[in-house]
């Protein structure tokens, strides 16, 4: 069998969660969206971060850190009394002004440039899949005694993926649980804590298998990938697929912070 060609050796390969990556998706499809086809067990780590979240801005200022096209702000909007919803791609942040809630505002802009707000505006704050950035600044945003509460991709997310295919899926330079604990280290604080969250998800396809692969990339690293190995990809899923589908490791971190 032809060994296949790294995907990000690609020359058109963009890097995971750069602002290239951001704008492509926002260019190329206009939401956050995963393009691929599972089912999730519940609980997991999403649906226990969107309660939790859904209770605390309940009447409450909120800030939404990395809103993407707005879907959870809006959401949150029918409980808060204000949700400003804060991003660095223009697409994302042009498809949530479209909706057009009273309550509702989104500020384009970088974490790495700083949070262009007033210190104490805001009552609490949330980053749902967002830039871990952000730690830093919020204490300076979110009054004292507020809350944050963030969701971001477990260390241990599709490692099935990573040892049945490791010549689509690499593992990261660097763990996930290392930076957000640094983020914390450098943010003043009252109290912060770290809670791992581990489920299952059901990919429906083999198709689905190279949608994860190549998601937020250019269709000619999605056709390259999906050429050299949908065979190999068919062959594995049907012999590991159980009837509710092909069984990967869903996992999430989720932040508690109290200014």
């Amino acid at each position: 069998m032809r060994k296949m060609i790294d995907p990000s050796k690609h020359p058109d390969w963009l890097q995971p969660h750069s602002v290239e990556w951001y704008q492509h998706i926002g260019e190329h499809d206009g939401k956050y969206l995963y393009p691929w086809n599972s089912i999730l067990d519940e609980p997991n780590g999403e649906t226990i971060f969107d309660k939790e979240v859904l209770r605390m801005v309940e009447d409450k200022n909120v800030l939404d850190v990395g809103c993407g096209h707005g879907d959870f702000t809006i959401r949150c909007s029918t409980v808060a009394e204000k949700v400003t919803g804060f991003d660095i791609t223009e697409q994302f942040i042009g498809s949530g002004r479209n909706q057009r809630m009273k309550n509702v505002s989104f500020v384009l802009g970088n974490t790495k440039d700083a949070l262009p707000f007033e210190r104490d505006e805001f009552d609490c704050a949330y980053i749902r899949k967002g830039p871990t950035s952000a730690y830093p600044l919020l204490s300076h945003v979110v009054k004292p005694g507020g809350r944050i509460i963030g969701l971001h991709p477990g260390d241990e997310s599709g490692k099935e993926l990573l040892r049945l295919f490791p010549d689509m899926f690499q593992q990261p330079t660097r763990k996930v649980m290392d930076v957000l604990t640094n983020r914390l280290k450098n943010s003043s604080f009252s109290r912060a804590e770290i809670e791992s969250i581990n489920s299952v998800e059901y990919l429906q396809s083999p198709i689905d298998v190279v949608k994860m692969c190549c998601f937020g990339q250019k269709d000619t690293v999605y056709k390259m990938v999906e050429e050299q190995k949908i065979n190999q990809i068919t062959e594995t899923f049907h012999a590991l697929a159980t009837n509710k589908g092909f069984a990967v490791t869903f996992s999430r971190y989720i932040i508690r912070i109290e200014v």
